[in-house]
């Protein structure tokens, strides 16, 4: 009887789990739709700056009518920071671009060792390879962007 006990337990667990995950995940959608992804910014602009730039176009995004508006705005007219127009692009945000997402309701990831053998490792050792290669790309590309700005700074 124990054992069937905590076995009920564990499944009524999982599905208090699940309903959390489906909650995180909805409001995590929520907040995509209300979200806008400005490219070409200096790593160096803080929110405080980006939100009185956004300021120009109304409040900071409340829905995803305001959004939409805020990426055609972008598009239409420049960007003023500090009174100076910025090339920047926008486009609306989707779910991948927030570290910070929880999984997705129903979706289980597996993790298992890979043998020298098998039919996948290939595949694998040349994803893992090209994962830090990128990584290295990435931080080579934003430390070469911060010393053209520190320069670009040096000689304004």
């Amino acid at each position: 009887v124990l054992v069937n006990c905590l076995y009920f337990g564990e499944i009524y667990f999982l599905h208090l789990m699940e309903a959390v995950f489906e909650e995180e995940y909805a409001a995590l959608e929520n907040k995509v739709k209300r979200s806008v992804y400005i490219d070409n910014l200096s790593p160096l602009v803080k929110e405080s700056v980006i939100k009185a730039a956004l300021d120009q176009f109304g409040n900071v995004i409340q829905n995803a009518d305001e959004a939409r508006t805020i990426i055609s705005e972008i598009r239409n007219s420049p960007f003023m920071i500090s009174g100076m127009p910025r090339p920047v692009r926008a486009r609306p945000a989707v779910v991948e671009m927030f570290d910070d997402r929880p999984r997705k309701p129903d979706r289980m990831i597996m993790c298992y060792w890979l043998k020298s053998n098998e039919p996948d490792f290939e595949v694998a050792t040349k994803m893992k390879r090209t994962v830090r290669k990128h990584v290295k790309e990435a931080n080579f590309l934003l430390k070469r962007q911060l010393e053209e700005e520190e320069q670009l700074a040096k000689e304004q």
